[in-house]
């Protein structure tokens, strides 16, 4: 599906839940996509994307970033502490932050290198064991612990479970932020990005919907 489909998908959904047109930010996923996707979107004029892995981000971005000026670069999957480092020199935005040692990290090296991304703090709504992020009734806890930290967090971000109804997660999250006092939601992929943006999303992470079906092989 063109980019421009996604643009005017999201576009209608704000008018229709009366939000400002262009609310919504789109984070374009371009994991496991070959560069040449991900080149033609770029040569689209679109510049805020979306990774799920550091060391492939590694391998593709910085070459992309120096040839397409102004690009936004999320990370949106699992952060390892071993990565924390490279993962804060590469991602203007990292949307999965989701333990204290984490936390702490990234305080650490924010410290010694004098910059931070923005963090998104990632909610387990459907408390999965095998699904990484904080579980909701520890998230006031982890928000205080994070501030006091001095860390730029801006939002919550969650990946509901397949087989729930993934509206009932995103309000969920919406009435976390709230409590919190944040005001960023990162929650919709290719999917249900409709259904984020009527509970509130900011930011929406769509990727085949734009690229194409990826190739694991």
């Amino acid at each position: 599906m063109p980019l421009s489909d996604i643009q005017d998908r999201i576009a209608k959904e704000e008018t229709r839940v009366g939000r400002d047109v262009g609310s919504t930010h789109l984070i374009a996923v371009s994991k496991v996509q070959p560069v040449e996707r991900v080149v033609a979107v770029l040569e689209e004029g679109h510049r805020v994307f979306g990774e799920n892995k550091v060391q492939e981000a590694a391998g593709k971005w910085p070459d992309l970033k120096a040839q397409f000026k102004g690009v936004e670069l999320h990370l949106i999957g699992p952060l390892q502490s071993n990565k924390t480092r490279q993962a804060m020199g590469l991602f203007d935005v990292i949307h999965s932050v989701d333990r204290p040692k984490l936390a702490r990290a990234i305080a650490r090296i924010s410290d010694e290198e004098g910059h931070c991304p923005k963090l998104f703090i990632q909610v387990n709504t459907g408390e999965e064991a095998q699904k990484a992020g904080i579980m909701p009734d520890d998230l006031d806890a982890f928000v205080v612990e994070c501030r006091a930290l001095s860390l730029p967090i801006v939002g919550l971000m969650c990946i509901p479970p397949v087989e729930e109804e993934p509206s009932l997660h995103f309000a969920l999250l919406a009435k976390m932020a709230r409590r919190n006092g944040l005001d960023q939601l990162s929650m919709g992929m290719s999917s249900d990005f409709e259904r984020a943006i009527a509970q509130g999303a900011t930011h929406v992470r769509v990727g085949s919907a734009i690229f194409g079906d990826r190739d694991y092989g």
